[in-house]
């Protein structure tokens, strides 16, 4: 195995135990998580396979020892949708990493914190159908009770990820130099 093969490993592992490290500390505190930032960072900076596998190793580890249960249809929903942020974090880092980011934090920021808001629209939709199927609830009132909670998890994920992507994209970057 090469040295940079083992550096990517190192970091990939890195990642997925700060991620579920960082959830773990948050427990108490509905909705307001650094797991989904740490993924899709860890796929900007790595590429996007390396950022759907730490999204999938992630709730691997943590829904497997999850402190509130663990639930099959909802553990490989929350798998595939922690996955989405590190495929799309690869994506965008592919096409901007030949950006000199320096100039355009602001916009940078903006457009990280907009993007921060959508894949978490879609991550809780998608895990809120399935825990609406899981349980035979009706979908739209899952969905409907689950909104205080979905809106508290978008804002947060939006604002977490417009304020530390930068300065954690530039940390990333001058490790993985090394």
């Amino acid at each position: 195995m090469s040295e940079m093969n083992v550096h990517r490993i190192s970091l990939i592992a890195m990642l997925v135990s700060l991620s579920v490290a960082t959830n773990y500390a948050l427990i108490g505190v509905p909705n307001v998580k650094m797991m989904d930032f740490i993924v899709f960072i860890g796929g900007f900076c790595l590429g996007p396979l390396a950022g759907a596998l730490i999204g999938i190793f992630t709730w691997a580890v943590y829904g497997t020892l999850n402190p509130f249960g663990f639930i099959p249809q909802i553990w490989l929903a929350t798998m595939f949708s922690e996955a989405i942020y590190g495929l799309i974090g690869g994506l965008l880092g592919k096409n901007l990493v030949s950006n000199n980011f320096d100039n355009q934090r602001l916009r940078l920021s903006i457009f990280l914190g907009v993007t921060g808001f959508i894949l978490t629209l879609f991550y809780d939709l998608i895990t809120n159908v399935v825990y609406a199927l899981t349980f035979s609830l009706p979908i739209i009132v899952t969905v409907a009770l689950g909104a205080p909670f979905t809106i508290l998890h978008e804002l947060s994920n939006a604002t977490i990820f417009a304020v530390g992507s930068f300065p954690i994209i530039k940390a990333v970057g001058k490790i993985m130099k090394r």
